[in-house]
């Protein structure tokens, strides 16, 4: 019997922020969402303040060291000013539970947008969030 395997190196090195979902972000943030730094979160340097190179494209970095991070902005609070928070999939979700959106609403709201049908399912939370936190300025 022989064992099949599927090949996914066909499809290339990537994340899933391009420059729309890092505008959305940066919504969020003018929102009113608040943001700790803290390793493992990905960050959009739409200032140009980091002067050294990401292995991303547009701008994008990966909180490995957060002392790194320090060493440039000097303060976390810096950190939160200048940077924008670009929440993954999974912390994009946890928002949303904090923001009491219960799984019913959400799926209901993530199929009215079309998630699964644009293949910009993050997105697509990200909006979920964003009309959640306008909605509790008005």
């Amino acid at each position: 019997m022989t064992k099949k395997t599927i090949a996914w190196n066909h499809l290339p090195p990537s994340h899933p922020f391009d420059e729309p979902l890092c505008n959305l972000a940066a919504e969020l943030k003018d929102a009113g969402l608040v943001w700790t730094p803290r390793v493992g979160d990905f960050v959009w340097d739409r200032g140009a303040v980091i002067n050294y190179p990401s292995p991303f494209p547009g701008r994008i970095y990966f909180i490995l060291n957060i002392n790194r991070f320090l060493d440039i902005f000097h303060t976390r609070d810096n950190m939160v000013e200048q940077l924008v928070w670009l929440p993954s999939w999974h912390q994009a979700r946890a928002i949303c539970a904090d923001l009491k959106i219960d799984d019913n609403t959400f799926m209901e709201r993530f199929c009215q947008q079309g998630g699964f049908k644009t293949g910009k399912d993050l997105d697509t939370i990200y909006r979920i969030i964003l009309s959640v936190l306008d909605s509790h300025k008005a």
